[in-house]
């Protein structure tokens, strides 16, 4: 899950099996991090959904069997705004209905915080697919044209997001989760903020090092839909390489993204590297600006590499023969040939 500078903050307990929260019934708990838990539960129907409570780990605490955390005093103006945002983000989300970002079904407040209900989906998280991969040792950790299929699907809904004027800023392989079909759904909102505000600004997001641009790290940063194309850029890295890219921070000190790209161009196309390396630009305007812009470029490649691959692949053309000669001209040739005995002049 997330990660944010500080001090290690003493773990919350998750709320207990069996607790019934408004019309639903917690069954387990499948997630924690540094911002929420994640729990699979049953709606009144008996029909499994995932729960996500806010309970930041660095302002509040939760003591096992109990369902109402406790905020230090010094700690509650901030776990009052994260609140705000969160519930918020719940009623963002709910407007958003795209097959590639998680859909929130329900949204309320209980037990001094907000629960977000969402489809709970069968399948994968793509880091268990790069996990799995990596521990065979093949040279491709992933198959080009499988990344090239789900990234594509994923721009569509992280396209989609920001037209609601929300960013992710928390993109990593762990926060994208695919389909039994291999279809993919963006998860995890808990570091989305709302970007037109003066006050969703001052709120510090919280970061995955090696997935997280540079201006994360900046208190006072402009952040956009380029700061999710980093994180774009680096999880495709981290499908290639098996391995999430340097930290934004480190590179700017000695940045040796360079040579790994290079490494890569062995397995991968030319193209696939080069727009990796577009995404990971340590300047935001040096990046594309608009997913809409990457996703163009990605599209275009695809079909540039399918029409390669068809004419690859298409039978040579047969070598003309001459044509046979008709017996018409057969009999003019035998006509002309001199008879025996004849005299020829």
């Amino acid at each position: 899950m997330t990660e944010s500078k500080g001090t290690t903050q003493p773990k919350s307990a998750p709320l207990p099996v069996g607790t019934l929260l408004s019309n639903y019934r917690i069954v387990k708990k499948l997630a924690s991090g540094g911002f929420s838990f994640v729990y699979l539960a049953t709606d009144e129907t008996g029909a499994p959904v995932a729960i996500k409570e806010y309970l930041p780990s660095s302002l509040a605490r939760r003591n096992p069997g109990e369902l109402i955390p406790v905020v230090p005093e010094e700690n509650a103006a901030a776990f009052r705004l994260g609140l705000k945002y969160f519930f918020e983000e719940g009623r963002s989300l709910a407007r958003i209905s795209h097959p590639s970002v998680v859909r929130v079904v329900n949204f309320f407040r209980e037990n001094a915080t907000v629960y977000m209900v969402m489809n709970y989906e069968l399948g994968k998280t793509l880091q268990e697919h790069v996990l799995a991969a990596r521990q065979q040792g093949r040279a491709k950790v992933l198959r080009e044209h499988f990344m090239r299929k789900v990234f594509h699907d994923l721009m569509s809904g992280l396209r989609e997001v920001h037209i609601h004027k929300l960013l992710h800023l928390d993109i990593k392989p762990g926060n994208i989760y695919l389909r039994e079909d291999e279809s993919p759904i963006l998860l995890d909102f808990g570091a989305a903020r709302q970007t037109l505000t003066m006050e969703a600004a001052r709120f510090q997001p919280m970061y995955t090092p090696g997935f997280a641009a540079p201006e994360l790290y900046g208190k006072h940063s402009d952040l956009g839909p380029w700061t999710d194309i980093y994180s774009l850029g680096a999880t495709l890295y981290a499908c290639m390489a098996g391995m999430p890219p340097q930290e934004a921070n480190q590179r700017e000190k000695e940045d040796r993204m360079g040579e790994a790209l290079v490494r890569l161009r062995s397995s991968y196309t030319n193209g696939m590297v080069d727009l990796v390396e577009w995404c990971l630009r340590l300047a935001p305007s040096e990046r594309p600006q608009s997913v809409f812009r990457l996703q163009k470029e990605l599209r275009e490649q695809t079909n540039a590499l399918s029409e390669q691959s068809l004419l690859a692949a298409a039978p040579p053309a047969p070598a003309e023969r001459p044509a046979p000669a008709s017996r018409f001209l057969t009999l003019l040739r035998r006509r002309d040939e001199p008879t025996s005995g004849a005299s020829v002049e």
